[in-house]
């Protein structure tokens, strides 16, 4: 089976980041600043999560050695 459309047309590349802030509003850039730092705010908690756990295997373990 063949995944590929060739009559389909080229897929979009997506413009790069400066003409997006360019041509967002204010309220977009807002928006988008409120959904990083929820990504941030979530990559925070994970990294938390991961040296809880680590602290807890070097507790058993005794530390890694590098």
């Amino acid at each position: 089976m063949i995944d590929d459309d060739p009559f389909a047309p080229p897929a979009k590349k997506p413009a790069p980041l400066e003409a997006q802030l360019e041509t967002a509003s204010i309220e977009e850039l807002e928006a988008r600043i409120g959904r990083l730092r929820l990504e941030i705010a979530q990559c925070e908690q994970a990294i938390a999560s991961k040296r809880a756990q680590r602290a807890a295997a070097d507790s058993v373990f005794g530390p890694r050695s590098a």
